[in-house]
């Protein structure tokens, strides 16, 4: 991964994008993530399918954290 470090917080209308970029010398997926003032573009080249896939593990396991934490403090 190319190094950049950046914050956001992602609220209930956070949208996500995919645009394939299939026609190119060079083909690649745009994976955007938009909310009101923030835009944040990952571009992955043929060969990423597989960070791609650890990112949606870590993206679902940190939901399913997200779920435990709010239903343990709303039966706390």
């Amino acid at each position: 991964m190319k190094s950049l470090t950046t914050s956001a917080h992602i609220e209930p209308d956070t949208r996500c994008r995919v645009t394939p970029f299939a026609d190119r010398t060079n083909p690649f997926v745009s994976l955007r993530i938009e909310g009101d003032s923030i835009e944040i573009a990952l571009i992955a080249r043929p060969g990423t399918s597989a960070a791609l896939r650890t990112l949606a593990a870590a993206a679902i396991e940190a939901a399913g954290v997200l779920d435990a934490l709010t239903t343990e403090a709303v039966t706390a």
